[in-house]
């Protein structure tokens, strides 16, 4: 490590003001960075020490999608093997084949054969996502003359999570540009942006090729398999239909199709305690989350409804069913996107669970909702807290006059 540390130190000057290539410092200041703590310290009269930064909090959240992660590629390499014995397929004759064939085989069975088939469709797209994201990146940040951030770390993965298997690898490419450039970079980076970029590129795939992001053929990494998600199976059949199929405990574990890190809630919630016991996510965003979705779920099921299924499927399916779990603890909680007051934070995840469950309730066309929920909420974060502000300052001077 030490000879690597010299070797950095050497090349340093050329990256520098005035070096050949000045223009890359933000590329060598990422990878330098990234492998060592900065140099730099506070040198004012003045100052805190803390020994978190933003990169430490991105990298938390970074190693808390770690579960859903590894569970999302067992998931997908087991649902694939599943469907392939169903249908007598013996192996893959694409790229992806070859990969497989490299180190594992298709038994449904074997824990190792169906994470790497997992693997080897999940790896592409995370490969595709941060290679053409950082490139962005580092563009962005070589035009304005600062440094990389490390906020696409968890855009990155966050963003290869939400998509399917099986989704075309120049998509991804596509989607992730314009999650990082048009939700992110052009207002300005990090920190600077009121929407989740990995919600923006995510919504943007949907609403442009809705074939590969949606419908019953492309949870399950196989051609010519066709396999409706739970929630889409709820909007069809009602809570009947999903118990067909699975029960409320193997949708909690994530033995389902999916989105490849959005099945597993036990998972999720792994990643859950380690942000709220760091301290970085929001405990009060998630709190409000549970109520609004509980609370419209009771609603919908005194309502009820002779002709929508989903008005009598209990508020509780709901938390294991989609993206709302990945949603509720990796996306909510976005420090940037999300509500600043503590008030607001409560009033923000109340306002996503509330919308969450109007989509996929009432609009049977759109049976999941999670993803628009927050990116709606994003929308309206400035002005809750607005109201919280406005309201905190008129209870102040109402107790001076009072006082």
């Amino acid at each position: 490590m030490k000879a690597l540390r010299r070797m950095l130190d050497r090349v340093e000057p050329h990256f520098e003001k005035g070096g050949r290539f000045h223009a890359l410092f933000p590329l060598y200041e990422a990878l330098d960075t990234f492998l060592y703590a900065p140099a730099s310290v506070t040198r004012t009269s003045a100052h805190v020490r803390d020994g978190i930064d933003l990169k430490r909090v991105m990298i938390t959240v970074w190693i808390a999608v770690f579960p859903a992660m590894f569970w999302g590629m067992y998931n997908v390499g087991y649902q694939a093997n599943t469907a392939m014995e169903a249908m007598d397929i013996a192996a893959k004759s694409d790229w992806h084949g070859w990969l497989i064939g490299l180190a594992a085989g298709y038994d449904p069975n074997s824990i190792w054969d169906c994470f790497w088939h997992g693997a080897c469709y999940f790896l592409p797209i995370y490969i595709v996502t941060f290679a053409v994201g950082i490139a962005w990146e580092i563009l962005f940040a070589a035009v304005r003359g600062h440094e990389v951030n490390e906020g696409f770390f968890v855009t990155s993965i966050l963003f290869a999570l939400t998509l399917p298997p099986d989704i075309p690898l120049w998509q991804v490419a596509l989607g992730i540009s314009f999650g990082v450039v048009i939700g992110k970079e052009v207002f300005g980076g990090t920190g600077k942006n009121f929407l989740n970029p990995a919600l923006v590129g995510r919504a943007f795939l949907f609403f442009a090729y809705p074939a590969e992001l949606s419908g019953d053929t492309v949870w399950t990494a196989v051609d010519g398999f066709s396999g409706a998600t739970a929630l889409s199976l709820g909007a069809a059949g009602g809570l009947e239909a999903i118990q067909q199929q699975l029960s409320w405990t193997q949708a909690f574990l994530g033995q389902m199709q999916g989105s490849i890190g959005e099945v597993s809630t036990l998972a999720i919630l792994l990643g859950a305690v380690l942000l709220l016991w760091t301290g970085i996510a929001s405990w009060r965003i998630m709190l409000g989350v549970v109520i609004g979705t509980a609370a419209m779920g009771l609603l919908f099921n005194a309502v009820g409804s002779d002709t929508n299924p989903m008005f009598a499927l209990p508020f509780y399916w709901h938390f294991v069913l989609g993206g709302w779990a990945f949603g509720t603890v990796f996306m909510a909680t976005d420090p940037v996107s999300a509500a600043m007051t503590e008030t607001g934070k409560l009033a923000f995840g109340i306002l996503i669970g509330v919308m969450v469950m109007l989509i996929r309730v009432v609009n049977p066309a759109y049976p999941e909702g999670m993803m628009l929920a927050i990116l709606f909420a994003n929308i309206f974060a400035p002005l809750i807290d607005n109201f919280v502000m406005r309201a905190n300052i008129n209870r102040r001077l109402a107790r001076h006059v009072n006082g």
